[in-house]
């Protein structure tokens, strides 16, 4: 049974040490090599992968050569740092099955809005059971807390930054986010 797979801000080529340095690599290169290894030791080939935008900078050709290493049917997301060139060349990969702006995705009655940025989803809804609520799934800012704007309302940080690089397991972040709410 295939599952799914929730991520963000592979930044792949992005050779800035502001990226690269923070999730503990010495390169862009070997940041590249490792978050494709990451990525494929846990997402096999028939389990669906929303990445939540910036798939990739600066080099596009070698981006779109790690993005197609990439195991699984991607669903991509528009980030900020993807330009209307590189969803053109998005649409080459053949494990990115999706292009969008933003969606929303339901999941075992739990009810997410997917999109690169933090999304306020709930109006006075802090009483509702966690299933009546949505839950905005975001990227962009590069937290390693996943938990950062949880005082904003129910926003949960998908980027590879706040999972040691590793796309997160929707089931994952459901149990993360029920812990935090007891």
């Amino acid at each position: 049974m295939s599952k799914i797979f929730i991520t963000s801000d592979p930044h792949f080529c992005h050779n800035q040490e502001f990226v690269w340095r923070p999730r503990g690599f010495n390169s862009v290169y070997e940041m590249n090599n490792e978050i494709i290894k990451r990525w494929n030791s846990i997402v096999q080939t028939d389990d669906e992968v929303f990445c939540l935008g910036d798939m990739m900078l600066n080099d596009d050709e070698e981006g779109l050569r790690c993005i197609k290493q990439l195991n699984g049917y991607i669903h991509l997301i528009r980030g900020n740092h993807d330009t209307n060139n590189r969803m053109l060349k998005y649409g080459r990969c053949w494990n990115i099955c999706e292009i969008s702006e933003g969606q929303f995705l339901d999941y075992k009655n739990y009810h997410f809005y997917l999109s690169h940025y933090p999304c306020l989803t709930s109006n006075y809804d802090d009483e509702k059971p966690l299933k009546a609520k949505i839950i905005s799934l975001c990227g962009h800012t590069h937290t390693q807390n996943p938990f950062i704007d949880w005082d904003k309302g129910c926003i949960f940080h998908c980027e590879l930054d706040s999972n040691n690089c590793y796309p997160w397991l929707i089931d994952d972040i459901i149990t993360h986010i029920k812990g935090a709410i007891k």
